[in-house]
């Protein structure tokens, strides 16, 4: 996957549990953990700005783009 979920390390820095996050964004446990572990493969812009708003944070530092390494083409 070439979007990369951050939202455990910004979580750690800010010393915030996952239960804590739950109960500020109103989202249950095991979506936001979900998230969390990258298990999505989308998120609504208004969860991300209520995770946003309850971390301080901005959306770059949960979210980040890896481009995906092409393996060079055999020759023919």
């Amino acid at each position: 996957m070439a979007i990369i979920l951050r939202l455990d390390r910004v979580m750690a820095d800010r010393k915030m549990s996952l239960n804590e996050l739950s109960a500020r964004v109103g989202i249950a446990n095991v979506n936001l953990s979900k998230i969390k572990t990258g298990k999505v493969s989308a998120i609504r812009f208004s969860t991300l700005e209520a995770i946003c708003e309850a971390l301080d944070c901005q959306p770059g530092d949960i979210l980040e783009y890896q481009r995906d390494e092409k393996k060079p083409e055999a020759e023919a």
